[in-house]
């Protein structure tokens, strides 16, 4: 992606509502399985149960391949502070923020870069509820895997990317992407 075109999306990045972005360095794409097993075991219970989830995305390898596909990316985030550190409501509410600004960012993007991979921050939830595993997608062409489905440890991605993951206690930051050529 020329600087151009990278300074267009973050503007777009900071118009949307996002806190921080900045430019993914492709080379720190590394699909862990150990993060892909984090999925498996069960915490989020949404495994098998969405056709962006694991094992339904693909395999870790065919994962990485897709990510790999592309040369360039773009990271988002939103941060927000806490009442305290067990603020489950302002968490909440920050992911559903984050989430409402990705889906624009990658709206916009969209139209004019058709051909890019998105991966969120948590489950796809474009639709209300997943037809998984009974009926085929409702939206194949709007649902978003999320990073950690992919494979990738956030925080890794992040510090190889020059783009801080931790912004001090009684913070919550969201981290999103969008992957492309």
């Amino acid at each position: 992606m020329s600087t151009e075109i990278f300074e267009k999306l973050s503007r777009l990045a900071d118009d949307v509502g996002f806190s921080h972005n900045g430019r993914l360095n492709t080379d720190a794409i590394i699909a862990l399985p150990e993060v892909r097993e984090m999925c498996a075991d069960g915490k989020c219970k949404i495994y098998g149960t969405n056709w962006k989830c694991p094992p339904h995305c693909g395999t870790i390898e065919e994962c990485e391949a897709k990510m790999k596909s592309f040369s360039d990316g773009i990271i988002v985030q939103t941060t927000m502070n806490l009442e305290d550190e067990f603020d489950g409501e302002g968490m909440m509410e920050a992911h559903e923020i984050h989430l409402k600004h990705f889906k624009q960012f990658v709206s916009e993007i969209r139209e004019e870069y058709p051909d890019v991979l998105p991966l969120s921050a948590g489950t796809c939830t474009i639709c209300a509820k997943c037809t998984c595993p009974d009926d085929p997608c409702r939206n194949p062409a709007k649902a978003m895997s999320s990073m950690e489905a992919f494979g990738l440890n956030i925080s890794d991605v992040c510090r190889e990317s020059g783009i801080p993951y931790y912004y001090g206690p009684c913070t919550m930051t969201y981290t999103s992407c969008v992957l492309f050529d």
